[in-house]
């Protein structure tokens, strides 16, 4: 053994040593040629050299610079040569004049290195082509190393790597022989022959005896394990050597083996059999670091180990219905979620039906004979059951699953073939099922809080074996934990749909009308509960039109509640006619005032704010005023496909306040689509914000020629998220403008004679606009309105008439005198003139401008003549 062990000794050195040698040649020349291609491209680059090449003597130009650069460099030659390989300089003078050998690849532009074989000596050179301004090759550069020279360091290196090899071999050959006494001791001087007798015998014990015996190493691993005990852990082929861990045993069992825990017939599983296991440690009997275990088939206890397994599955399938069940806040769902964590370990096929008001988040009452058909799952789809959404009846009381609701337990049918009340019910159905294989029926009432909400149905078809009475609790325990996922999802969904009802309830459920803007809208509530978010459009005098986007911060009905305040609010303000800016002032101060309220109650957070996008839009200039409160700026689509987001001056949302609110104003081309929207459309958890408005942009630059009902189609299709965490809203409006031949104004003088010309150029503007009929009312409001602007108000007064969808007549004045209606005595000459605007206008009123106010009238385009003549004739009486 020893001469044996110093002979692989002396056979691996001496190829190591072989290895090395070669290997250090081989790198020797790789450095060579490294070192060779640096001198060769460092010369070739070098400030002069294409000059030289070019130069009526080459070679007293580059002759002393190529000694010099081979000095520098450390090689042994360098040469300068022609694109023909003519060596023009070299560093030894009796070249010069030669043609180099295998210069082709360097003349076609492409520098390499080589080992080169041949005259006037081997080396390991490099041949680079020195390239002129234009790109092309005007020469080439070659460098190396003598071959001698690149083995003479390796040669240098033998001693060493002989001294070491005879270094090697003397440790392996002491190694050897210490290995060698060692085992000489450890086997008592028995010789091969004992040892190999002495294996025998120990191998035909172990694997003779009927009990299972594992050794296992200190870190865990399997060292050896005899034939009884591979087939009672069932262990897998080349098991030695492979932690405990992995061998796919029972994780009790696998923790036993590899602690260091002494047992003594613990009983543990593996598979169908229940296995006494003892385990000792090594280290006292003379052994390494390990344990022993031996393993012993306990038959008697495989009857206890069947109900062991069972109990055990229960629990789990109970552990995994807390785990599976209820996972979303859904009813339908979580009905689902029911039938399937029971197949196929308890049964093969789940029915569930649930009570329709429980379908609808309502409270259950009333009779529970009628259900509907929720979940059906199974191990095939080809199943005998009535499908998911038909209603079940059980009018029969002899039926298992009205037996099930009067008792409130779990109602077992054994054997369906004999059970004469189930077929009492249906008995077609009852006949399909049995023809398909249905054998076997455990009914139990889903109840929560004492109130029923459904029932679970659970049926065996494949598995020949009934269920038996003991299934009955692990049933009923299912069903209750069911029954509170379910509760709790109906509570969601009622909640849910009122706050949902409530918020679509405050929200516009049409929109007036008004020739201005096409308007299109979207709203979403989030998934999770309703918000804040909302819109609106209202009209204005002067047929304009205010668009309003907010945005409460918070969810549930707080939230809507709030939305709804606010949007009663804004409602109220647009009445007042302000400017944008001055909107939002105004409902900045009520969020604050409704936080103080709020916040005086212990059980409210406060709402925190809200956000507010204000516009006014006017179709007879195309002028757009806008101001936000914390709110993003609309999108604006401009009639030639361009996409923009205006800048409109940022303000704090509202309840938040402290710097004034300003407007930004912008001229709209007709055609225009103004895009306004809530931050639940850009924004989730998935996208900010900037990714959100790229997105939009690109979504509505896609096509200019929609309308805004499939722009609103369009954004939604793109960028609504699956699961919505806020609301949305969107509100696309298109604009129009006003023809001009709908518009007529006059400039009026402050003087009473003044009145008559103007009401005679307007009765001429209605006879050209075919509104003849409504003439004479028009014009004794007209003489009303101008003649209260030039008794009470100041110049300039300016008389303005647009056809619209109504008629409607403006009288501005340079004062900010607000006239107001009174009651006027029987005796008083005056007084009566807005009493007759009143009668005979539509709507009016009186709006402020920076110059003073505007007096407006909107009267109906029909039916104006009858209804003033009826007014002087009350008025005869007075």
């Amino acid at each position: 053994m020893l001469f044996l062990q110093i002979a692989v000794a002396v056979l691996l050195i001496t190829g190591a040593l072989v290895a090395l040698v070669f290997q250090a040649r081989y790198d020797s020349e790789r450095d060579a040629e490294k070192q060779s291609l640096a001198a060769a491209e460092s010369f070739a680059d070098a400030p002069g050299t294409v000059e030289a090449l070019r130069s009526p003597d080459p070679t007293a130009a580059l002759q002393p610079h190529a000694e010099e650069a081979r000095r520098g460099s450390g090689v042994d030659f360098i040469a300068v040569m022609s694109t023909g390989g003519i060596r023009l300089a070299d560093t030894d003078p009796t070249l010069i004049g030669r043609r180099a050998q295998r210069i082709e690849r360097a003349a076609a532009g492409e520098a390499f290195t080589e080992i080169f074989e041949g005259e006037p000596n081997d080396a390991a050179r490099a041949i680079v082509p020195v390239v002129g301004a234009d790109g092309s090759v005007v020469g080439l550069v070659g460098a190396g190393v003598r071959i001698e020279n690149v083995w003479g360091s390796v040669d240098r290196q033998m001693p060493v790597l002989f001294g070491c090899a005879a270094a090697a071999l003397a440790l392996a050959t002491i190694s050897s022989a210490l290995v060698s006494r060692r085992l000489r001791r450890q086997t008592h001087g028995l010789g091969p022959t004992e040892m190999t007798r002495l294996y025998e015998h120990h191998d035909a014990v172990l694997h003779a005896v009927r009990e299972g015996v594992l050794i296992i190493g200190g870190d865990g691993r399997l060292m050896l394990a005899n034939d009884e005990a591979r087939r009672l852990l069932e262990l897998p082929p080349g098991a030695e050597g492979r932690h405990v861990a992995d061998l796919g045993l029972d994780a009790d069992t696998a923790e036993l083996l590899a602690s260091d825990r002494e047992v003594t017939d613990e009983v543990h599983l593996a598979g169908d059999r229940l296995l006494a296991v003892n385990t000792r440690p090594t280290v006292p009997f003379g052994g390494t670091s390990g344990n022993v275990a031996t393993l012993r088939d306990t038959t008697e206890l495989r009857a206890l180990s069947g109900t062991a397994e069972v109990a055990r599955e229960r629990l789990k399938m109970l552990y995994d219905a807390g785990v599976r069940i209820g996972t979303t806040l859904d009813v339908v769902q979580t009905a689902e979620e029911l039938s399937q964590v029971a197949v196929p370990r308890f049964a093969d096929f789940v029915t569930v039906e649930l009570l329709d008001p429980v379908l609808l988040g309502e409270e259950p009452s009333g009779v529970h004979t009628e259900m509907r058909r929720t979940a059906v799952s199974g191990l095939r789809e080809d199943h005998p059951f009535q499908p998911v959404g038909d209603v079940i009846r059980f009018v029969v009381p002899t039926t298992p699953m009205a037996a099930a609701l009067a008792s409130g337990h779990a109602v077992l049918e054994a054997d369906l073939t004999v059970a004469h009340g189930w077929r009492a019910q249906d008995a077609a159905g009852a006949d399909q099922a049995l023809a398909y294989g249905v054998h076997s029926l455990v009914t139990v009432s889903l109840q929560a809080r004492g109130v029923v909400l459904g029932m679970a149905n659970f049926w065996r078809a494949e598995r020949p074996g009934p269920f038996d009475a003991e299934d009955l609790s692990f049933a009923e325990e299912l069903a209750a934990r069911a029954a509170v996922a379910i509760d709790n999802a109906r509570r969601f969904t009622r909640e849910h749909t009122m706050a949902v009802t409530l918020q679509r309830s405050l929200l516009p459920r049409v929109l007036p009308e008004q020739n201005a803007l096409d308007v299109a809208y979207r709203y979403l509530p989030a998934q999770a509960g309703v918000g804040g978010d909302w819109f609106d459009v209202i009209t204005l005098p002067g047929a304009r039109v205010a668009l309003v986007v907010g945005d409460v911060v918070g969810h549930g009905l707080h939230a809507a509640a709030t939305m709804g305040r606010l949007r009663t609010a804004v409602h109220n303000f647009s009445s007042l006619d302000l400017p944008p800016d001055e909107i939002l002032g105004l409902l900045d101060e009520l969020v604050s005032r409704i936080d103080q309220e709020e916040g005086r109650d212990v059980d409210s957070d406060g709402i925190t704010g809200a956000t507010c996008l204000y516009a006014i839009y006017d179709p007879v200039s195309g002028l757009c005023s806008l101001a936000t409160a914390g709110h993003l700026a609309p999108a604006l689509v401009r009639p030639d496909g361009t996409v923009d987001f205006p800048e409109v001056p940022v303000s704090p949302p509202l309840g938040l306040g402290g710097l004034p609110v300003e407007t930004a104003e912008l001229r709209l081309t007709e055609g225009s689509r103004l895009v306004l929207y809530t931050d639940g459309l850009i924004e989730n958890r998935d996208r900010d914000i900037d990714t959100g408005l790229r997105l939009l942009r690109s979504t509505l630059a896609e096509d200019t020629n929609r309308t805004p009902e499939e722009t609103c189609q369009a954004v939604f299709g793109a960028m609504v998220p699956a699961h919505r965490r806020d609301d949305i809203a969107l509100l696309v409006a298109r604009t129009h403008l006003l023809d001009s031949a709908r518009v007529a104004d006059w400039d009026v003088a402050s003087d009473p004679a003044a009145v008559a010309p103007v009401r005679a150029a307007c009765g001429r503007q209605l006879e050209t606009w075919g509104l003849e009929e409504i003439g004479f009312t028009t014009e004794l409001m007209l003489s009303e309105l101008i003649t209260n602007a030039i008794r009470y108000g100041a110049e300039p007064i300016h008389v303005r008439l647009l056809h619209e969808h109504t008629l409607i007549c403006e009288v501005s004045d340079g004062s900010s005198t607000a006239p107001h209606m009174r009651r006027a005595a029987t005796t008083d000459e005056g007084g009566r003139g807005l009493f007759l605007v009143s009668q005979l206008a539509g709507r009016w009123g009186t709006r402020y401008t920076p110059a003073g106010k505007v007096m407006w009238t909107e009267q109906s385009l029909v039916n104006g003549q009858q209804a003033a003549a009826g007014l002087l004739l009350d008025d005869t009486s007075w």
